[in-house]
């Protein structure tokens, strides 16, 4: 009996899913949709514009979408165009990859001044995604930045403020985002953590590549760094101790550049200070102890135009669906209840790299080619046209994509890969011939 899967979310975790039905269940139908026209999420919208390398991993996600029994439906939103329920009807099997698309707060005092963003508007902004692009930085007005989180978000945001414009034109950077950088007055970026350099979850290849930026000094406290990483975890303390070996190159005194990016470990935020605006951040120094950070009392400030929280995601709520205390949907590895299951960011919470989505959708997949002998019979995908067909939505096929990617492509200024679009309404006429 032939069977039928859709999958909620185009990006890397979606279409590893996809590819693995595709491979371990005979006769299945899969549609993949995603709220926006254009596939691949955070690889297109999350990963910084000045790694490309790391983008070239939509050529093999592409080869899925290519799939004969894999279809691509865009611009089709979860609880806007189609309610969970209605895809129980009408699929075998669903399987939730939508990611964490909500930045985790830090809820501290000040969190609502002006100047003080997630990161998950700030990387949109500079990636063009269209919830983001009406974000406005105003760099000219910035001369003190801190970036609150010592993973490779918090690296990411303030290795790209302080790029120059010209590091930046190569890259898929949208032109209003150029002109910000090109305006930028930034002096100084704080790279703040609560933790200390052994707790930290940054990469030694993020950190090394700081010192490749063309006109920034990159600053770290000697003192703050610890001799070794020993008594840590024999799988983790490789990783940690390249991490110290990377820190230790930027304790020695500052070549000569315009900008500062220091890092400040063992230093909690309590609170963000400011009237109409942000002024400063207030912080505490802290200490580890067995692990947990503790608070000293001991207190300071640092001047603060601008500040951008890098401490995790969680999922949009979605009807019918609770979150956990994670932020994350309930799951027994992966199954949400019957014919529902849950892969990538959505299931685990936000961590791990983009190739850690294919083993864990691999994973979730065995377990729903165990079910799939009871699994089978519903209509699929041509009733869910019909559904959208009769609500008016414009869904954008794997065909429609190629449209929009072809028309960024043409649109590239010299050098650069693409011109993203971003409005969503221009990228459907594109993709429905209309433009």
């Amino acid at each position: 009996m032939p069977i039928s899967a859709a999958v909620i979310g185009a990006g890397p975790a979606g279409i590893y899913a996809a590819e693995a039905l595709a491979r371990n269940v005979d006769g299945i139908t899969i549609d993949i949709t995603d709220r926006l026209p254009t596939p691949y999420g955070l690889v297109r919208a999350g990963v910084s514009p000045d790694h490309q390398s790391t983008k070239a991993v939509c050529r093999v996600l592409e080869r899925t979408l290519k799939r004969d029994c894999v279809r691509l439906l865009g611009n089709v939103a979860l609880g806007r165009d189609v309610s969970l329920d209605e895809l129980r009807e009408i699929y075998d099997i669903v399987i939730l990859a939508q990611g964490a698309e909500e930045d985790r707060p830090l809820a501290i005092p000040g969190e609502d001044l002006p100047g003080v963003y997630g990161s998950m508007d700030v990387v949109g902004w500079y990636n063009a995604h269209p919830d983001h692009v009406r974000t406005r930085l105003h760099l000219e007005r910035i001369r003190h930045v801190a970036v609150i989180g010592n993973g490779n978000v918090a690296i990411d945001v303030a290795r790209v403020l302080n790029r120059t414009p010209e590091e930046m034109l190569p890259t898929d950077m949208p032109d209003y985002a150029l002109d910000e950088l090109r305006r930028s007055t930034i002096e100084t970026t704080s790279v703040l953590g609560r933790r200390g350099p052994l707790e930290a979850a940054f990469t030694q290849q993020e950190i090394t590549e700081l010192q490749h930026m063309a006109d920034a000094n990159i600053i770290v406290r000697a003192e703050q760094i610890p001799a070794s990483a020993d008594g840590l975890p024999e799988k983790i303390r490789k990783a940690r101790e390249a991490n110290l070996r990377a820190l230790r190159q930027y304790t020695e005194p500052p070549k000569g550049a315009s900008r500062r990016i220091a890092f400040e470990f063992f230093a909690r935020p309590v609170a963000f200070l400011g009237d109409d605006r942000l002024r400063s951040l207030r912080l505490e120094r802290t200490r580890v102890n067995e692990g947990a950070c503790e608070g000293t009392g001991e207190f300071f400030e640092i001047p603060c135009d601008m500040a951008v929280t890098c401490v995790g995601y969680r999922c949009t709520p979605l009807p019918g669906l609770t979150l956990d205390e994670r932020g994350i949907l309930p799951n027994e590895d992966g199954r949400i209840g019957d014919g529902v299951y849950v892969v990538g960011w959505a299931k685990r919470g936000p961590s791990g790299t983009i190739g850690a989505n294919r083993s864990d959708s691999q994973d979730v997949v065995r377990i729903i080619a165990e079910d799939a002998g009871r699994l089978g019979g519903k209509p699929g995908g041509k009733a869910l046209d019909t559904l959208l067909d009769r609500r008016g939505v414009e869904t954008v096929d794997f065909a429609g994509w190629k449209r929009i990617e072809a028309a960024e492509t043409a649109a590239a200024r010299e050098g650069a890969p693409r011109r993203k679009l971003e409005s969503i309404a221009e990228m459907v006429a594109i993709a429905r011939g209309r433009a």
